[in-house]
C-alpha cells in the first residue's frame, strides 16, 4: 500500500515522460547499432575505419602509433567514467539530504512532497549508474584489444593478422561500450529536465533524440566518412 500511495504522487503524464525516456532511450541505441544497410550510423562506419585499421596495424614499423591510439581511447573511458562516479556521489548525497533537496526546490518555487524529488533524481542516477559500467568495461576491452595487439608478430605470418582481426574485433567492442555510456549520459542530462515538470521531460527526450539521431545520420563527419576513398 505504501508503493501505491506514492505512485499516487505522479501524473498520468509523468507516467508518460517516463515511458517515453526509457524507450527512446533503448530504441535509438538499437537504431544506432543496428541501422538500415542503405544508411549505416556514424558508429557503423567507424567500426569498418577500426577494422581497416588492424588491417594495417601487422605491417607499421614501428607500432608506436598504435599503441599511443589505444591509450588516448583508455584515457577517455577513463575519463567520462570518473565523471560518472562524481555526479552519482553527488546525486546519492542529495537523496540522503531531504530537507536540503526540499529547500533547493522551495527557492525555485516548485512545491512537492520529498518522494517525488527522490525519484526524479533516482532516475538521473539510473542513466548515470548504466554510463559508468559501460565506461569501465569500454576501458577494460580498450586493455584487453592492447595486449592482444601486442601478441601480434612483427613480420607478415598469418598469425599476425588473425591476431589484428581479434584486436578489431575488441575494440569495436569496447567503442560500442562506450557509445551506450555516452548515451547514457546525454539521457541523464534529459532525465534532469524532469526536475521542471512532465512536459520538461518530454521535450528534452525530443531534443535529445534529434541530437543523436543527426550526430549519427545527418552530420558532416557522416559525410566525410562516407566520401571516397
Amino acid at each position: 500500500m505504501e508503493l501505491l500511495d506514492r505512485l499516487l504522487f505522479f501524473s498520468p503524464t509523468d507516467a508518460a515522460a517516463l515511458g517515453l525516456i526509457l524507450l527512446s532511450w533503448l530504441g535509438i541505441g538499437r537504431i544506432i547499432e543496428h541501422p538500415p544497410a542503405k544508411r549505416p550510423s556514424v558508429s557503423c562506419l567507424m567500426a569498418n575505419y577500426r577494422r581497416e585499421w588492424m588491417k594495417q596495424f601487422p605491417t607499421r614499423d614501428p607500432r608506436v602509433f598504435d599503441a599511443m591510439v589505444v591509450g588516448s581511447l583508455r584515457e577517455g573511458t577513463a575519463f567520462f567514467a570518473s565523471a560518472c562516479l562524481i555526479a552519482l556521489g553527488g546525486g546519492l548525497a542529495l537523496i540522503g539530504n531531504t530537507e536540503q533537496l526540499l529547500g533547493v526546490a522551495e527557492d525555485f518555487s516548485l512545491k512537492a512532497p520529498a518522494v517525488i524529488w527522490e525519484a526524479k533524481i533516482l532516475l538521473i542516477l539510473t542513466f548515470l549508474a548504466n554510463g559508468l559500467l559501460k565506461f569501465i568495461w569500454a576501458n577494460r576491452l580498450f586493455g584487453y584489444c592492447a595486449v592482444v595487439m601486442a601478441s601480434a608478430p612483427n613480420d607478415e605470418s598469418p598469425l599476425a593478422y588473425a591476431r589484428a582481426a581479434k584486436a578489431a574485433e575488441i575494440n569495436i567492442h569496447a567503442a560500442k561500450n562506450f557509445n551506450r555510456g555516452l548515451r547514457a549520459m546525454y539521457f541523464a542530462l534529459a532525465a534532469m529536465a524532469w526536475l521542471l515538470g512532465a512536459i520538461a521531460l518530454i521535450i528534452a527526450t525530443a531534443l535529445t533524440l534529434a541530437v543523436l539521431w543527426r550526430r549519427e545520420f545527418a552530420s558532416h563527419s557522416r559525410t566525410v566518412l562516407l566520401e571516397s576513398p
